[in-house]
C-alpha cells in the first residue's frame, strides 16, 4: 500500500502544478520505504515532464506534515540483524534528499504541523517552505540514540550563530515563526488562511501575489544571544560544561535537562558531524551521513533509545556510556566517520 497520493492541477491555462500529498496519519506521516520510493519516483517523472512546472508538497491529515522516517521499522531491522535493509532506508531517504535539493522545478512544502526528522529532509532542502502557527520544527534524534541526518549536517551549521548546533543536541521544538526568522522557513502563513494559499498555488498564480498580503516582519522569541554562547562549538563536552558553568541561570539548566535526557554517544557523534558540515558539500554530508547512521544503529544506545521512546514509550533508556564525560571521543569521531 502506498501512503503517497498526487493530484495534477492544470490551473488557468498555465502550466502545471503538480501535488504530492502524504497520507498515512496514523504514524503522523512518517515515511516508511514505500513512501521514500514512491515519492523519488514521481519527482523524477515530474522532472521531465515539460507540462508540470511546481511540485507542491502538502499533507492530508491537518495532525502532522510528516514526524519523520520509520524508525520503529529500522530498529526492527537492527534487532533482526536486516542490515542491508538499513542501508537500503537510510541511502533511499537521503538520495531523495539530494534530488529535492537539486529539483529543476519549484519545489513548495505546506507545513501546518509537525514536521522532525525526515520532515524536514523532504521540505528544507526545497525552494519555498511556508509554515503556519501550528507548525513545530525539530530535529529529536539524540533522544532515541540516533544523529540528525537527511542533509541536516549540512543546513543546521548555516543557521544563526550555534542555533544549529542547539537544534541537533538538544533537539528543541520550535514554531513556524521561529523557523522563518532562523531560515528553516521561508514564508509565514496563518492556518486559517493556508487554504487560500495552497489553491493560489494550486492555480498556477504566482508566489508573490498568492502570498501577497503575508509579508508582515517575523519576530522570534529565541533565545539567540544565549544560544550563541553556550552552542557555538563542535565539541559535546566543551558544550556541556559550559553550560555546568552557567550557576544561577534558568536557561542553561533546562539545557543541561534536555541533553541528559539524549544519548550521550549521541551528543558527541552529533556534534562531530554539524561541525564538519560546516565546511562540506550537500552531497558530503549525506554521504558521511549514511555511514553514521549505518555504525550508530549498530549502537547499543540506538535500538535502546527507540524503545524508550518509541516502543515502551517509558521515557527512561539505559544509555551506556551514561554522560558525554565518558564517551570515548574517538569512538564517536569514527561513528562521525571522521577517523
Amino acid at each position: 500500500m502506498s501512503y503517497i497520493r498526487t493530484e495534477i492541477h492544470s490551473g488557468d491555462g498555465r502550466d502545471g502544478v503538480g501535488e504530492i500529498i502524504l497520507d498515512r496519519p496514523r504514524a503522523l506521516n512518517a515515511l516508511d520505504q514505500t513512501m521514500i520510493d514512491d515519492m523519488h519516483a514521481i519527482l523524477e517523472q515530474w522532472g521531465d515532464d515539460d507540462t508540470i512546472e511546481t511540485v507542491l508538497v502538502t499533507s492530508a491529515s491537518d495532525r502532522a506534515f510528516c514526524a519523520g522516517g520509520d524508525i520503529r521499522a529500522i530498529r526492527e531491522h537492527v534487532l533482526a540483524g536486516e542490515t542491508a535493509e538499513v542501508t537500503k532506508y537510510f541511502s533511499s531517504e537521503y538520495r531523495l534528499n539530494q534530488l529535492i535539493a537539486e529539483y529543476p522545478k519549484a519545489y513548495i512544502s505546506l507545513i501546518d504541523g509537525p514536521a522532525m526528522g525526515g520532515g524536514l529532509g523532504i521540505s528544507v532542502h526545497g525552494e519555498v517552505r511556508i509554515v503556519t502557527e501550528k507548525a513545530t520544527i525539530a530535529m529529536p534524534e539524540t533522544a532515541i540514540g540516533f544523529i540528525p541526518d537527511v542533509g541536516s549536517t549540512y543546513f543546521l551549521p548555516r543557521l544563526p550563530q550555534g542555533v544549529g548546533m542547539w537544534l541537533g543536541l538538544t533537539g528543541s521544538r520550535i514554531g513556524g515563526m521561529d523557523a522563518v526568522a532562523i531560515g528553516l522557513a521561508t514564508h509565514f502563513v496563518p492556518s486559517a488562511e493556508l487554504g487560500t494559499v495552497a489553491d493560489g498555488i494550486r492555480k498556477g498564480a504566482p508566489l508573490r501575489e498568492v502570498l501577497a498580503d503575508h509579508r508582515d516582519p517575523v519576530s522570534t522569541d529565541m533565545e539567540l544571544k544565549k544560544i550563541a554562547q553556550y552552542f557555538d562549538d563542535d565539541n559535546a563536552v566543551a558544550i556541556v560544561g559550559g553550560l555546568r558553568g552557567a550557576v544561577g541561570d534558568e536557561w542553561a539548566a533546562q539545557m543541561l535537562e534536555q541533553l541528559a535526557s539524549a544519548s550521550p554517544t549521541s551528543l558527541a557523534v552529533t556534534a562531530n558531524l554539524i561541525g564538519e558540515g560546516a565546511v562540506s558539500s550537500l552531497a558530503e554530508c549525506l554521504d558521511r551521513e549514511l555511514g553514521a547512521a549505518e555504525r550508530i544503529t549498530a549502537h547499543h544506545d540506538f535500538a535502546e533509545g527507540v524503545r524508550a521512546v518509541l516502543v515502551d514509550k517509558d521515557r527512561n533508556p539505559s544509555f551506556s556510556p551514561a554522560t558525554v564525560d565518558e564517551v570515548d571521543l574517538q569512538v564517536a569521531a569514527r561513528i562521525a566517520g571522521l577517523r
